[in-house]
C-alpha cells in the first residue's frame, strides 16, 4: 500500500474523529456524569491510533498511544477527572489535531506533543508501561492488546486471503459463550484502506459487546490492501438493527449478515452441543452471504471540492449561453426550435439546481468547533459562559460556508470579552453567574441569517459616543447614537473602546473584520443593543455566491443588476409618491415614509431621467428605502463574477456579470446603500 494516495482520506477521518473528541471534552467538562464521554474520547483516539500505525505516522500513532492509556486508567476510575486533567486532555487534543494535519511517515513527535505527554504523565503518575513501536506500513503486523504492532514473525500483507471466500472456508472457533450473534461483514468494491475500515468496524461491534473471534483473523484483516469478507463472532444483547448499524457507522460497508444466537436456545443447548452449533451458525451466514452476488452499491462517495467548483463555473457559463439563446430564438417563429429552447432551458435549470445543491452543506460543519473556542476564551478571562448553537441544519454553499468562520470567531469572542460581565458582576446585578451566549442560523426566504446573541452588559453607546467624537467620526455636537451609526462607528478600522490590549481583544480590528468580510460575501451586518440586557448582532448572507436571481434596472445607457434577496417590491413613481419633507426627498408607501435615493446620483451619471421612472424598494435588514431608476428591464438569474474596483472608489458593487444579450452589467452592493 502506498500511503500517499490516502493521506488525504486519513486526514478527513481524523478531522471527524478530533470532532468528536472535543464535543466528548466539552460534555465531560461540564459534568457529564456517565460513561459516554470518556468511552467516545477513547474511541476517537484508538481510532486515529490505528489509521496512523497503518499509514505508517509514528509521532501520532505513539502520541495516540499514550494518551490512550491514560484514558483508559480514567476509564477504569484509577485517575479521577480534575480540572488539571482537563486541561491538559485540551491541550492533548490540539497537539493531536497538529500532528494529524503535520502528519509524515516515520518523524518523531514535535516539541508540544512532547510537553503535553510530560503533562498528561505527570498527572497521571508515570508513562505507560505498555509497549508500542511503529514501523512502515510495508512491514508485518500482529495483534497485541485489541491492536496490531509490529512483529517480525507476523504473516506479511501479501499472506492475505486471496479471495474473501477463502479466509471464511473454515471457521472453527466456538459459538458464543451467552446471547449474541454471528455477524458477516462485506467490504465496498472501493473501500479505500480496507484495513483500517475493518479494524473500526469491529471496534463498532467492541462497544456492543465481547468479540470473541474474527476470521480471517485482525492482523490478516488490518494487513489486507483489497476489499474483505469477513465473520465476527460477537457475545452481545444488541439487536439486528443496532448490530447492523454498528457496523455500518464504520464507512464503506457493502452489505451485513447478522445471524443471532438467543439467550433462551443457548440454555438449552448442553455445553458439548456448543462447538456443533457454531459451525452451523457461521455455515448459515456463509451461505446466506454467496448467494449475494451483487453488493449493495454504496450511497456515498469523497469527492474533491475542487471538482464541484469547476462544476459550478461551468454551468455558470451554461446558464449565461441559456440567457443568449433564449434571447436570439424569442423573436422567431419556429415552433421546433421554440419547444427545443424550452427543453434546453428546463434541463439547465434542473442541472444548476442539481450542483447547488451538491454544493450545500449544515452549517454544523463549521459550528462544532466553537463550543472549544468559546471554552478556552472563557477560561482565559475567568468568565463562566453557557453556550448553545442552534439551527445546525441549516445549508449554506461550501464556498460561503468556508469564509463564515472568520466572521464567527470574531463575534463570539467579542461577546465573551466585552459582551458577558464577570460571575460577580453578573450575581450583583441580579444575573445568574454563568452568561449566555448563543449561535444560531435561520432560513429566510433565499438567504441565510447567522445570529450571535447574549445576555450581557450591551454596548456603552455614551462610551462609543465619546470615542468617536474624539476620532471626529460624528459631527461635534452628537449627543445619541442610533444602531446603524454605532454600528458604523466601532466598524471603522482602529476602533477600540477597550483601555488595554489584551491577547482577546483591544485592538480595534473584531467588528471592522466581520463587515469588510461579510460585505465580500455579499451579505450584510447589523447590531441591536440594549444596555444592561445584551446585544444581537446579525449577519445576513445569500445562500451561494455563484448564481443569484436579480433585478435588471436600466439609468441612461447603463444597466445594474439588484439581488432579488434585497428586492420588497417594485413601484410605478406618481406625483403623489414622493414627497420633501426637511428639504430631503421621502417615498409615501402605506403610511410608512422612506428616504429616497437615485440610483443616477449614487452612481454618478450625468444628465436627467428620461420617460417613467420607476422606484425599487430596497432592504436590508429592518432599513428599507426606495431606489429609482430609469427603467425596470426584467429579471435573470445571473453569474455573479469578482472584479477590481478602482482605488479610493466607493464600495457600490459587489460584483459584475453577464447579461443575455452579452453586455456586462455592475452587480450594486444594497449593502453600501443603506
Amino acid at each position: 500500500m502506498d500511503p500517499a494516495r490516502y493521506a488525504d482520506l486519513f486526514r478527513t477521518e481524523s478531522r471527524d474523529q478530533l470532532s468528536a473528541i472535543n464535543r466528548a471534552l466539552l460534555a465531560l467538562e461540564q459534568g457529564e456524569t456517565s460513561r459516554e464521554p470518556v468511552d467516545a474520547i477513547f474511541r476517537g483516539v484508538h481510532t486515529i491510533k490505528g489509521m496512523s500505525a497503518t499509514m505508517g505516522y509514528t509521532a501520532v500513532a505513539e502520541f495516540s498511544h499514550e494518551l490512550e492509556s491514560l484514558l483508559d486508567k480514567v476509564r477504569s476510575g484509577e485517575q479521577m477527572v480534575s480540572a488539571d486533567l482537563m486541561d491538559a486532555l485540551f491541550a492533548a487534543a490540539d497537539a493531536l489535531e497538529d500532528g494529524v494535519e503535520q502528519a509524515a511517515e516515520n518523524t518523531p513527535m514535535n516539541s508540544a506533543m512532547q510537553r503535553v505527554l510530560e503533562k498528561l504523565h505527570d498527572i497521571a503518575g508515570g508513562r505507560s508501561t505498555s509497549e508500542f513501536r511503529v514501523v512502515r506500513p510495508s512491514d508485518t503486523f500482529r495483534v497485541t492488546s485489541e491492536f496490531a504492532v509490529p512483529a517480525a514473525d507476523a504473516p506479511t500483507p501479501s499472506a492475505a486471503p486471496a479471495s474473501p471466500a477463502a479466509a471464511l472456508s473454515a471457521p472453527s472457533t466456538p459459538a458464543p459463550s451467552g446471547p449474541g450473534a454471528t455477524v458477516t461483514i462485506t467490504q465496498s468494491p472501493t473501500t479505500l484502506l480496507p484495513g483500517v475500515r475493518a479494524f473500526m468496524a469491529i471496534q463498532r461491534l467492541r462497544e456492543l459487546g465481547e468479540v470473541e473471534h474474527c476470521e480471517p483473523s485482525v492482523e490478516r484483516l488490518q494487513a489486507a490492501t483489497t476489499p474483505q469478507r469477513f465473520v465476527v463472532r460477537v457475545a452481545s444483547t444488541a439487536g439486528v438493527a443496532e448490530l447492523e448499524r454498528a457496523v455500518r457507522s464504520a464507512g464503506d460497508i457493502a452489505d451485513v449478515s447478522v445471524q443471532l444466537v438467543e439467550a433462551a436456545a443457548h440454555n438449552r443447548r448442553a455445553s458439548d452441543r456448543g462447538e456443533a452449533f457454531g459451525r452451523r451458525a457461521t455455515d448459515e451466514a456463509l451461505s446466506a452471504t454467496a448467494e449475494r452476488a451483487i453488493p449493495t452499491r454504496t450511497r456515498h462517495v469523497r469527492i474533491e471540492l475542487s471538482r464541484l467548483d469547476a462544476l459550478l463555473n461551468l454551468i455558470g457559463e451554461l446558464v449565461i449561453v441559456r440567457g443568449r439563446l433564449q434571447a436570439l430564438t424569442a423573436g422567431l417563429a419556429n415552433a421546433p426550435l421554440q419547444e427545443a429552447m424550452e427543453d434546453a432551458t428546463r434541463l439547465i435549470s434542473d442541472l444548476q439546481t442539481e450542483i447547488m445543491t451538491s454544493r450545500l452543506v449544515p452549517v454544523g460543519q463549521v459550528f462544532d468547533r466553537f463550543p472549544r473556542l468559546v471554552r478556552d476564551v472563557a477560561r482565559q478571562l475567568g468568565k463562566d459562559v453557557l453556550f448553545a448553537i442552534e439551527g445546525k441544519d441549516i445549508e449554506l454553499d461550501r464556498s460561503v460556508l468556508d469564509e463564515i468562520g472568520e466572521p464567527v470567531v470574531h463575534l463570539l469572542r467579542n461577546a465573551v470579552d466585552h459582551g458577558l460581565e464577570r460571575p460577580e458582576v453578573r450575581e450583583a446585578n441580579g444575573k445568574p453567574r454563568a452568561g449566555r451566549l448563543v449561535l444560531s442560523a435561520q432560513r429566510d426566504r433565499s438567504a441565510v441569517m447567522i445570529v450571535v446573541r447574549d445576555d450581557g452588559r450591551g454596548i456603552d453607546r455614551a462610551r462609543v459616543l465619546r470615542r468617536a467624537l474624539e476620532l471626529g467620526m460624528v459631527e461635534p455636537g452628537t449627543s445619541k447614537l442610533d444602531d446603524d451609526t454605532m454600528l458604523q462607528c466601532i466598524a471603522h478600522p482602529g476602533f477600540s473602546t477597550a483601555e488595554q490590549v489584551t491577547d482577546v481583544s483591544g485592538r480595534g480590528v473584531g467588528i471592522d473584520a466581520v463587515q469588510s468580510k461579510v460585505r465580500g460575501l455579499g451579505g450584510t451586518l447589523q447590531v441591536v443593543t440594549e444596555e444592561g440586557k445584551g446585544t444581537t448582532v446579525t449577519i445576513r448572507l445569500p445562500m451561494t455566491l455563484a448564481i443569484v436571481r436579480a433585478l435588471l434596472a436600466r439609468v441612461g445607457n447603463e444597466r445594474y443588476a439588484l439581488p432579488l434577496t434585497h428586492v420588497r417590491e417594485t413601484l410605478e413613481r406618481s406625483a403623489s409618491s414622493i414627497r420633501q419633507v426637511q428639504g430631503r426627498d421621502v417615498l409615501v408607501l402605506r403610511d410608512e415614509l422612506l428616504p429616497v435615493l437615485r440610483l443616477r446620483d449614487v452612481v454618478s451619471l450625468p444628465g436627467t431621467a428620461t420617460g417613467l421612472e420607476e422606484i425599487v424598494v430596497i432592504e436590508r435588514g429592518d432599513r428599507r428605502a426606495g431606489l429609482v431608476v430609469d427603467e425596470l428591464t426584467g429579471q435573470e438569474d445571473i453569474v455573479v463574477k469578482s472584479f477590481d474596483a478602482v482605488r479610493d472608489a466607493a464600495a457600490l458593487f459587489s460584483g459584475a456579470t453577464i447579461l443575455a444579450d452579452g453586455a456586462p452589467a455592475l452587480i450594486v452592493d444594497v449593502g453600501n446603500l443603506l
